[in-house]
């Protein structure tokens, strides 16, 4: 059986991963990951749409500069997608939420591995703190990748641009310009990089404590204290 001690920093850093996952699942479920307005020129009027969106479902609002507005409608992220002509912006959205799948399943088996340290003493092999190590750092790295991927996705690829014909239902000539904003739908994953680092944190204390423990208890007799040795 584990020490208490080690139970209770294995049991934190297992509260940490398990956060971790519930705000990927967060992250991948809510459509307020970014908001952009954009401006159009069409025959006639000048057309602002607002959009707002995730991974997989938007919303979208049009105004005509004559003050006409028309009601907000809900739309399919892919389907908006599979009617663009630009398949970079469909191929990096895809490409998003496959690393975000991915990060769900390495916060997983991080929690697995740190739950599984919590109640045994699997230390000589993957299933200690190698394994959790590996599966925080992996799914932090998939994190950030997918926190370069959006961006790019939106300012690069013109997703936004890309998304009102689909989206919205309306046809447009000319792309005046554009303001996005990111919500917290996509602030969320900073949430999550910071508990990966503090799971990492938290085993890498204990384990570094145990290591010094166990190197002071194997120190050799010369480095003993002389009147230890006369004795």
């Amino acid at each position: 059986m584990p020490s208490r001690k080690k139970s209770c920093m294995f049991g934190c850093s297992f509260c940490a991963c398990v956060g971790s996952l519930a705000l990927i699942c967060v992250a991948l479920a809510t459509p307020r990951w970014a908001g952009s307005e954009l401006r159009f020129a069409r025959a006639g009027s000048n057309l602002t749409v607002s959009l707002t969106y995730g991974l997989f479902r938007g919303t979208c609002e049009q105004f005509v500069d004559l003050g006409l507005q028309v009601p907000k409608n809900t739309f399919q992220v892919s389907d908006a997608l599979s009617s663009s002509s630009s398949s970079s912006s469909r191929s990096l959205n895809v490409a998003t939420i496959v690393v975000l799948v991915l990060a769900l399943l390495s916060s997983l088996l991080s929690s697995a591995f740190t739950c599984t340290n919590a109640v045994s003493n699997p230390y000589q092999t993957f299933l200690g703190p190698v394994g959790v190590y590996t599966w925080n750092s992996v799914c932090g790295v998939l994190i950030l990748l997918a926190m370069i991927l959006f961006p790019v996705n939106v300012e690069g690829s013109r997703l936004p641009v890309d998304l009102v014909p689909g989206g919205c239902s309306t046809q447009v000539e000319t792309h005046l310009g554009s303001k996005h904003s990111y919500g917290y739908s996509y602030w969320i994953m900073l949430l999550i990089l910071l508990l990966n680092i503090a799971s990492l944190t938290i085993i890498y204390s204990y384990d570094h404590a145990t290591y010094s423990k166990k190197k002071e208890q194997e120190r050799p007799i010369e480095n003993a204290p002389k009147d230890v040795i006369l004795f």
